[in-house]
């Protein structure tokens, strides 16, 4: 959600926060500032709207310092204005703090620093902690910051200066993701290491309760407690072409047209052909504890969750084991019961989804093994699970998830496989299943040429309001997820539903003016959306099919129809959702829509 960047080395700040904070706008934001000592005072600049409002603002300004802290603010605690971005400073103007998260407790803690004489200027609950910085300080920063934050509940990830130690940037985190980067002959804090990629690969994620002093020259982290942790220097594999647009107009369709480069990374190494089955090393769990699970809980939430759908469905189906998927934002809310056989996935992009984080937590504290399954290395989830499969998707900079999407779902295909094998599935079948996975970069690929397509499609239908998708089997998920994209980018009301269920409910909505999206290949119920598509013809609704190349039939009852290769159905979801991504981005492109940036919306949503 909001961004943090910090720079302290020998280069102008001022360029290299604006730099960083460009390359988080896929976060999502609404305000943007700037705060950094020169002529041994703290000066800020602040707007609400984009970053290039804050451009605007200090361009003219000659502004040069070594040191300076910026953010984008996604507002929880009062409205997007001026005077509500970030940075926050203290009465005396000496103390600039940015932060991410949320401080539960922020109420009580203004009533005992305004009895104190502290005067507050905005609506948030991030100047909270700028005073009870000030209240605390005695002349080192490092011990103000320490001792405010040990009266702080809630979430947050901070970087804070004061301008009588023009020195150093103290960093802590509890709950919001931050990452310092080491450079030569200078350094970064920053909430993604999108931020700071241009200058560094060399990071260190910080834990939870941490708190870093970070110099020109080094660092240091400790715990809130005062003990001394020693940073583990991690090397980002991403390169800045990854996190660049490489000619597309959009990140979106970029991301979407690297799905057959990130569903071979996905699999790649990972299917034994020898054995007729996945290899996934990083469950760091063996045969005998695998092959005591009987039950599975996946907690995600969102994409991941429509995600975690996909996988309920072929675990069950094939290996027979039973799985319930879980809303993260309610799984440690009711009281979960968890087994001695039971293993929780949870899934999350990022890897710091606040929610999934928390049902993580949760299930450990009540004795589950946990795995995980993400997209970013070293990120929290990452290093809280017990073991657990990245999907290696890459760098997702639009908001509106789509080849991490798909690279989830080849995850669990994988352990669809591997517990298979360990269990009911023959050789033979466990073979055919791997080679079904092996074709699908190149049948994704293939689908992917049919845009122009699709864009047709998109231009007859861009006017509508209202929209509904229907699937049956395990492409009811994926049904979910096309409304998804839909309503996230475009602002169109979208909903998903099994097929079936229409005629409890949706049916009553039918008409010329209501869109019908249909997922319609050629598997095992097919006959039953047949059934379906004739229910909305009769009712004057426009059906949209997405169906098996050289099916005429289904094209003759349908108003538009988008082919896909014939494949198994194992791997149908992956080939079922591309046209869905697209055909929703171009949607949302012709009403003219911000597609990278939604409104609202957030990358990764580290408030509860």
């Amino acid at each position: 959600m909001c961004g943090i960047i910090g720079y302290i080395g020998d280069k102008n700040a001022v360029p290299i926060m604006i730099e960083g904070l460009k390359r988080l706008e896929y976060r999502g934001y609404d305000s943007a500032g700037v705060a950094f000592i020169q002529d041994s005072n703290v000066i800020f600049q602040k707007t609400a709207g984009k970053i290039a409002a804050l451009e605007n603002l200090i361009k003219e300004k000659d502004y040069f310092t070594t040191l300076g802290i910026g953010h984008t603010r996604w507002a929880t605690h009062g409205e997007p204005t001026d005077i509500n971005a970030h940075p926050h400073l203290d009465c005396t103007g000496k103390i600039a703090v940015v932060h991410n998260g949320i401080i539960e407790n922020y109420s009580s803690l203004k009533k005992f620093l305004m009895k104190k004489g502290h005067k507050f200027v905005t609506e948030t609950d991030t100047e909270i902690l700028a005073h009870l910085i000030e209240d605390q300080y005695e002349g080192d920063i490092l011990e103000a910051v320490r001792a405010a934050l040990t009266q702080v509940e809630g979430t947050y990830g901070i970087a804070v200066i004061c301008k009588d130690n023009p020195d150093r940037i103290i960093a802590a985190r509890n709950g919001s993701p931050l990452v310092i980067g080491r450079g030569n002959g200078e350094n970064f804090v920053a909430s993604d290491v999108a931020a700071i990629l241009r200058h560094t690969n060399q990071v260190v994620y910080l834990a939870d309760q941490e708190i870093a002093e970070i110099t020109l020259n080094n660092f240091t982290v400790s715990t809130l407690d005062k003990l001394h942790v020693s940073p583990k220097i991690q090397e980002i594999s991403w390169s800045l072409d990854m996190i660049e647009k490489g000619g597309y107009p959009h990140f979106m369709l970029k991301e979407i047209m690297e799905q057959p480069t990130t569903l071979r990374n996905a699999i790649r190494g990972r299917l034994d052909f020898a054995a007729g089955t996945a290899r996934l090393n990083g469950l760091n769990l063996q045969y005998k504890q695998l092959n005591k699970i009987d039950r599975i809980i996946i907690s995600a939430c969102g994409t991941s969750w429509h995600a975690a759908l996909i996988g309920e469905y072929l675990i069950e189906e094939y290996a027979r084991i039973p799985v319930e998927v879980e809303y993260a934002s309610e799984f440690r809310y009711r009281s979960p019961i968890i087994n001695p056989g039971t293993i929780v996935f949870v899934i999350s992009q990022s890897g710091e989804t606040i929610d999934t984080l928390a049902s993580l937590r949760e299930a450990k504290r009540r004795g589950a093994c946990c795995l995980g399954i993400c997209n970013v290395v070293g990120s929290t989830i990452a290093r809280e699970t017990d073991g657990g499969v990245y999907i290696h998707a890459g760098p997702e900079i639009g908001v509106a998830s789509t080849k991490a999407f798909t690279s989830q779902i080849t995850v669990l295909s994988l352990i669809t496989i591997l517990l298979s094998r360990m269990r009911n599935m023959s050789f033979e079948k466990g073979e055919e299943l791997i080679r079904a996975l092996q074709t699908v970069p190149d049948l994704v690929a293939s689908v992917l040429q049919k845009n122009d397509e699709i864009k047709k499609i998109a231009e007859k239908y861009a006017g509508m309001n209202n929209f509904l998708y229907l699937g049956r089997g395990v492409n009811f998920p994926v049904a979910l997820e096309g409304a998804l994209k839909l309503k996230e980018i475009s602002y169109i009301h979208a909903e998903g539903y099994p097929a079936a269920e229409m005629k409890h409910g949706p049916i009553a909505l039918i008409d010329e003016n209501m869109p019908v999206v249909v997922i319609a290949p050629q598997d095992s119920v097919y006959d039953k959306i047949l059934s379906n598509i004739q229910e909305i013809k009769a009712r004057k609704g426009n059906v949209i099919a997405i169906a098996t190349e050289g099916d005429t039939h289904v094209a003759s009852m349908v108003d538009d129809v988008i082919y896909i290769p014939k494949t198994n159905d194992f791997v149908l979801p992956l080939l079922t959702i591309i046209p869905l991504q697209i055909l929703a981005y171009h949607i949302a492109v012709l009403r003219g829509c911000d597609v990278d940036q939604p409104r609202n919306l957030a990358k990764s949503v580290t408030v509860e």
